[in-house]
């Protein structure tokens, strides 16, 4: 066994450098991630400024087409119309749960979808079934049926005796 003994702090080092050389690339790769997450978060914010000028420019044309014909007060009016109208079907269609149809409870009732109370229109599993609302009854078998034919009142030792 002495001979390996020499040998114990090898493994050691080698340990260490597996453990740096595996930190190295993981951090390299996580980097290279975050470039291209990058990259394509700054697409995206450059599309949405560049479309959000291009509805712009849009509603401008639509009041100007309208202020051929109307007077300038009644086209900016009118433009603004429409672009309240728009946001709104936008607005309706972003909700997740406005497309959803209905969907039936526990109990078997029909309850609109997103009107339940429950995020995305679903309803829950019940978490448990059902307790009975009596006791099952059995012929001569003490502690089942009611409590008055001569058997012990479970409730009784949660009585207060005055």
């Amino acid at each position: 066994m002495e001979r390996l003994d020499h040998l114990e702090h090898l493994d050691k080092d080698l340990v260490d450098e597996l453990a740096q050389v595996a930190r190295e690339t993981v951090r390299e790769e996580l980097r290279e991630q975050t470039r291209k997450q990058r990259r394509t978060a700054t697409m995206y914010a450059a599309s949405g400024a560049v479309a959000l000028y291009a509805g712009a420019a849009l509603a401008l044309a639509l009041g100007l087409a309208l202020a051929l014909r109307l007077p300038g007060w009644a086209a900016a009016l009118i433009t603004a119309g429409v672009l309240g109208v728009i946001a709104y079907v936008l607005r309706g269609m972003a909700r997740p749960t406005a497309s959803r149809p209905a969907v039936s409870t526990p109990t078997g009732e029909a309850t609109p979808a997103g009107h339940d109370g429950v995020i995305g229109g679903t309803v829950p599993a019940a978490p448990y079934p059902p307790v009975p609302s009596a006791p099952p009854v059995a012929p001569g078998v003490p502690g089942t049926g009611a409590a008055g034919a001569g058997e012990a009142d479970p409730e009784a030792p949660h009585r207060r005796i005055r």
